[in-house]
């Protein structure tokens, strides 16, 4: 066992006007340090192709398709870990045990493997939403419903 470090990441959102709408902070893991094959076995991050961007807009244009932007919140903390991953106790947090550690379930911020199992979790509710993917573009995914082809919906 290898457990990472981590460190608390602390902001401040701030209104248009400048004034302060909330404090943040986020827990991360130092995954700087984890070693290919032995930590992570591979790494992915979804892009959507530039043609395919435009190809997108070019068809919501000509139909008159209506166009939707969305941001997932916190989206790398939802993908679940298949590899055993370990993070020392975070800074503040008390045991009576000197090496006790966490052993995460699901990503977190900082993990080389973050980007790969949200996308996974992502993909897998779409095809669950009968969602088709491309074979051309790992983040373009179509709906077939009765014969018509629904807008695409591509992650980027």
């Amino acid at each position: 066992m290898n457990p990472f470090g981590n460190k608390f990441m602390f902001s401040i959102k701030r209104r248009s006007d400048g004034s302060i709408d909330h404090y943040k902070a986020r827990l991360v893991a130092l995954g700087n340090k984890q070693e290919y094959g032995l930590d992570y076995n591979e790494t992915f991050a979804p892009i959507a192709k530039m043609t395919t961007v435009r190809t997108i807009l070019a068809l919501a244009a000509s139909q008159s398709w209506p166009l939707h932007q969305m941001d997932v919140k916190n989206a790398f903390l939802y993908g679940d870990l298949k590899e055993d991953v370990y993070l020392k106790l975070p800074s503040g947090m008390s045991t009576s045990l000197s090496n006790d550690v966490c052993k995460l379930k699901r990503s977190l911020y900082g993990l080389k493997q973050a980007p790969r199992v949200w996308f996974g979790k992502f993909r897998s509710t779409l095809l669950g939403f009968f969602f088709t993917q491309s074979q051309h573009d790992s983040s373009l995914s179509t709906k077939d419903i009765h014969g018509y082809r629904y807008p695409p919906c591509f992650c980027g």
